[in-house]
């Protein structure tokens, strides 16, 4: 099928055109949220990450929660949280995410987590932890995991299925070509390896993932991952514009136009996934909640 050629692009020097701007957070219930994660002491990605959707997924109620600490062992060229050595693990923090749920009334949370490559298991118990206890204290709540790659071992991952989430989320980020630029200890192969490992092992949770455009692909090496991401089984794909935290980090080669993004949802969905979230402003949890909806109708 022909593709259209692409659309003039915006240079990342100039300001950000208008589909990239958002509101300043501060609605009653983002404050309201903070304050409970704050009185809690957990971290978010939302925050850490430097999310764009904070006010309007915070507005909503939703939250990602980021466990294992705020300090990553790995380095990765695009990620604005910190890298370092990690401080000791705190085993009571499955508890308090199952807490923060509760109080916030979530029926959708979403748990991820920094790299933490010094640990033998990679986090997988605190997260499995995270998982049992959130079903304690809200039966009805579904459960999404952004786990990191676990360095290849099939066992932590396991871990983790076997906690039962609704949804096994590893993000894929890039290309294979810029992955020695961008994803410091991380491996494309192993990245699908785990989407796969995860399918084959527990097909009643759903596999998803997402890359992020703007980091100098070309078209056809993010359609190959397309039909990398289709050949391993993955249901759901999330598609978002990288947006330079700092100038220490990766640059940005362009803005994607929202008619792109679009395009790419369409060549998507046509190679069979479930569910595309495609756009500027679209991160791994942006609506995260409709994604399950879509792979629990397909799988009835």
């Amino acid at each position: 099928m022909p593709v259209e050629a692409p659309l003039e692009f915006v240079r990342p020097r100039e300001p950000k055109p208008e589909w990239l701007k958002v509101r300043a957070p501060g609605s009653e219930n983002y404050l309201r949220l903070r304050g409970i994660m704050k009185d809690l002491k957990l971290n978010t990605v939302c925050e850490d990450a430097h999310c764009p959707n904070i006010g309007e997924c915070w507005h909503h109620g939703t939250a990602t929660f980021m466990i294992l600490g705020d300090i990553c062992t790995r380095a990765c060229a695009y990620c604005a949280v910190a890298h370092g050595r990690p401080t000791e693990l705190d085993v009571a923090e499955p508890a308090r995410v199952a807490e923060a749920v509760e109080r916030m009334g979530l029926q959708y949370a979403v748990v991820t987590s920094v790299d933490r490559d010094d640990l033998a298991d990679g986090g997988s118990f605190i997260f499995a932890e995270t998982i049992r206890l959130i079903r304690e204290r809200v039966a009805s709540c579904r459960i999404e995991v952004l786990i990191p790659d676990f360095k290849g071992e099939e066992t932590p991952l396991r871990t983790v299925l076997d906690a039962g989430p609704d949804v096994l989320n590893h993000n894929i980020e890039t290309v294979p070509r810029l992955y020695r630029m961008a994803r410091s200890g991380g491996r494309y192969p192993r990245s699908l390896e785990l989407l796969d490992r995860s399918r084959l092992y527990r097909p009643d949770i759903a596999t998803k993932t997402g890359i992020m455009v703007g980091l100098g692909e070309e078209h056809d090496e993010v359609v190959q991952v397309f039909d990398d991401l289709r050949r391993v089984g993955v249901s759901i794909l999330t598609i978002g514009q990288y947006l330079r935290p700092s100038p220490q980090h990766a640059p940005m080669t362009r803005y994607y136009h929202p008619n792109e993004f679009a395009e790419l949802k369409r060549i998507a969905l046509g190679k069979g996934f479930v569910h595309v979230e495609s756009g500027p402003l679209v991160r791994s949890s942006y609506h995260a909640h409709e994604q399950a909806d879509a792979f629990a109708a397909h799988t009835k």
